[in-house]
């Protein structure tokens, strides 16, 4: 069976391969919207910070032995940890001045934590051993195990994370926060603090997204130099701040990532970036960015 002239089967598992892609855009520009939408921040070392994630797994299984699972929990509370430490140390002195020098100043940092990693472990890539080895029939191929986790990480978490900021009380605190911080410290609210969480919270959605990569890609330092610009230009399209938004095309850019490989593979490299200049030109706000 064909479709437009190309085998049905290697659609359908281009299809599945954007997929995965897709997941990983959805997951780190989920963190990136996150703090855009709530801190007005462009935090440019998001990349890194996901490049983090990934080295702490493989540091905690070389060292200490923490297996895969282990390490989805304990790498992203570090690079938590680190992120809450950095606005605490310097973000949160340029809150109040234009956004471009906390562009440049996440700029810098993630240079440094690249250059620093590098210097540490060099820049050959390193493998990390697969959780989940073996896979699954599909029909029309066969899909290992554990992309389809991680698929499925990418999904639960996604829509947990939405479910949080548009449904919940602390999720009102925060929209409301990122409106109007006098009136939410009046009945209060420690904004400092909240602050803080919030792009702790950011940076551990790029950590998890790093351990969950590390076993279908080599860990290596240029790993979130390699995707962050993709992850922006999602951002982008989805709208800036907009949970929902980054999510869908995340995923949806996934999938036309990988059509674009079957029908026209010197495109797929930036087909994204392709329809990111159409976006601005039509809707800067993004397909699901207010219009305000």
């Amino acid at each position: 069976m064909e479709i437009f002239g190309i085998p049905a089967q290697a659609l359908y598992g281009q299809l599945a391969l954007g997929l995965v892609n897709g997941a990983f855009y959805a997951l780190l520009s989920l963190g990136l919207a996150i703090i855009f939408g709530l801190l007005n921040l462009i935090n440019f070392a998001h990349g890194a910070q996901y490049m983090l994630g990934a080295y702490v797994a493989w540091m905690l299984l070389s060292y200490l032995g923490i297996g895969f699972w282990g390490a989805l929990v304990v790498a992203p509370l570090v690079v938590a940890l680190l992120g809450m430490a950095l606005e605490r140390g310097l973000l949160r002195y340029l809150r109040d001045v234009d956004q471009i020098y906390g562009l440049l100043l996440t700029f810098g940092v993630a240079l440094i934590l690249e250059g620093l990693v590098a210097q540490t472990y060099g820049w050959s890539g390193m493998p990390y051993a697969n959780p989940l080895p073996g896979s699954v029939d599909l029909g029309f191929m066969r899909m290992p195990m554990y992309r389809l986790v991680a698929i499925a990480i990418s999904l639960v978490v996604c829509l947990a994370v939405w479910i949080a900021i548009e449904r919940t009380k602390l999720g009102a605190y925060l929209r409301a926060a990122s409106e109007d911080a006098d009136m939410v410290q009046a009945f209060g609210v420690n904004i400092p603090r909240l602050i803080m969480l919030t792009y702790g919270f950011g940076v551990g959605l790029a950590g998890l997204a790093g351990v969950v990569a590390a076993p279908v890609y080599q860990v290596s330092p240029a790993m979130g130099s390699n995707l962050i610009i993709v992850v922006f230009a999602v951002v982008v399209i989805g709208g800036m701040g907009s949970i929902a938004g980054s999510v869908i095309a995340g995923f949806g850019l996934g999938l036309i990532e990988g059509l674009t490989k079957v029908f026209y593979p010197a495109a797929s490299t930036t087909v994204i970036f392709f329809i990111m200049i159409l976006i601005l030109i039509f809707r800067p706000s993004g397909l699901f960015g207010s219009t305000r």
